[in-house]
Formats: C-alpha cells, sequence, structure tokens
C-alpha cells in the first residue's frame, strides 16, 4: 500500500471527540469497507498514529475494537494485519446477513423514497457495468445493501451492519477483478428492488434468501478452489 492511500484517512474530529478509539475503529473500518485496506494489509503503527495525530495507545485500542469484529489480527513481532477470510467466516457472514437482511426486509419501513434509491442504486451500477468500472459496481452492491438494513431505522442495526459489509468487502476481494461476479449482483439486486416497489414482501424475503444461499456457496467454491 502506498503513502497516498494512509493519506486519505482523514483525521477531522477525532482529536476532540470523546471516544476517539471507536472513532479510530469506525473509520479504518470505513476503508476497509471501501476497499482501500484490502485483506492482508498490515496496519503500519507509525504512519497511522502521524496521520491521524493520535497516540500509539489510542490506535491500539482502535485495532482492539477491529479484532473483537474480526477485522484485524495482531501477529506477534510481525504487528497488525487486516484479516484474510476462511470458509467459516464466509459462512458466519452469511448466517448474520440471513437474519439481520431478511429481517430488515420483513419488518422494515420501505418508504416510497427509499424504495426509488434502491433503484437509483441498481441504475448506477448499470452505468458502472458499462464503463467497465469494477470498484463502482462492488460499492453500489454495499450501499445497495446497506439501504436494505437501514429501513429497521435501527442505529444498533446500522452499527452491526457496517461490520458485516467490512467483512462482505473482505470475502469478495478475492473475486474483485471479475467483472461478470459484480454483474450478478446487479441483477440480483434489481429483481430484489423490483419485489419490495410491488409491495410483495414475501416473495422479496423468499428471493434473498435464495441470493444470499447462491452468493455464500460462489464465495466458498471460489475459496476452495
Amino acid at each position: 500500500m502506498t503513502d497516498v492511500m494512509w493519506s486519505s484517512l482523514s483525521p477531522e474530529g477525532l482529536s476532540e471527540h470523546a471516544q476517539v478509539p471507536e472513532r479510530v475503529a469506525e473509520l479504518l473500518r470505513g476503508a476497509i469497507s471501501a476497499g482501500t485496506i484490502r485483506p492482508g494489509t498490515k496496519l503500519p503503527e507509525v504512519e497511522l498514529t502521524r496521520q491521524l495525530d493520535i497516540s500509539r495507545h489510542t490506535l491500539r485500542s482502535g485495532f482492539q475494537i477491529l479484532a473483537s469484529e474480526g477485522l484485524v489480527e495482531r501477529h506477534p513481532n510481525r504487528g497488525v494485519f487486516v484479516h484474510q477470510p476462511t470458509a467459516e467466516d464466509i459462512a458466519e457472514v452469511y448466517r448474520v446477513r440471513r437474519v439481520l437482511e431478511v429481517g430488515a426486509v420483513r419488518t422494515g419501513e420501505f418508504p416510497a423514497e427509499e424504495l426509488e434509491q434502491l433503484h437509483r442504486i441498481v441504475s448506477a451500477a448499470e452505468v458502472a457495468r458499462e464503463r467497465g468500472d469494477i470498484p463502482a459496481m462492488a460499492q453500489a452492491n454495499q450501499v445497495f445493501h446497506r439501504t436494505i438494513a437501514a429501513q429497521v431505522r435501527s442505529a444498533m442495526i446500522d452499527a452491526l451492519m457496517e461490520q458485516v459489509l467490512a467483512r462482505m468487502r473482505l470475502a469478495f476481494h478475492a473475486k474483485s477483478q471479475q467483472p461478470s461476479f459484480h454483474h450478478s449482483y446487479i441483477e440480483r439486486n434489481r429483481e430484489l428492488a423490483g419485489l419490495l416497489s410491488e409491495g410483495d414482501r414475501q416473495a422479496a424475503e423468499d428471493y434473498l434468501l435464495e441470493y444470499l444461499d447462491a452468493a455464500e456457496a460462489e464465495l466458498l467454491e471460489h475459496l476452495s478452489a
């Protein structure tokens, strides 16, 4: 990773925030979720403390939060690294997604403006597909699923979804350069948005369960190859 990547992490608001380690974790989690920091990347303490203008103790406290979420791991005498997903990690992510996202489809509010937003996200992904913009396709998929979970209107659910999205990004990274992998998610998201717009929650719920099963199987197959 280059200095430019670390310099993209903005320290704004960290120094005056009462819960600085939590904010540090939030910042790094967001970078992982966005794909800026990839699996296996070493998180350089000296560089990060300088860039974020925080103490080493504060940074390590932020690392502990991310470690508890399974996003980073400390290797003795080597440092802290972004986690490389295993088959069990992928299975765990999808267990949580089945509860979290299917529950959101079942109980969320989904007002008209949010349904329109889902369709706009799919349209943006389709434009990215035409341009061959893989990062934009991947990001659109993350935003789509974040929007689904957000319909529960729960800060706790939103926070949990951010953890899930970061773990998803780690799991998806192995296939990040395969455009056809992202194409399938665009089609699935379009279908799900359509079912929600029609007000058929049961059909949307059933479809999302099939969608998640297929996505998990595809990732596990790739990991075992």
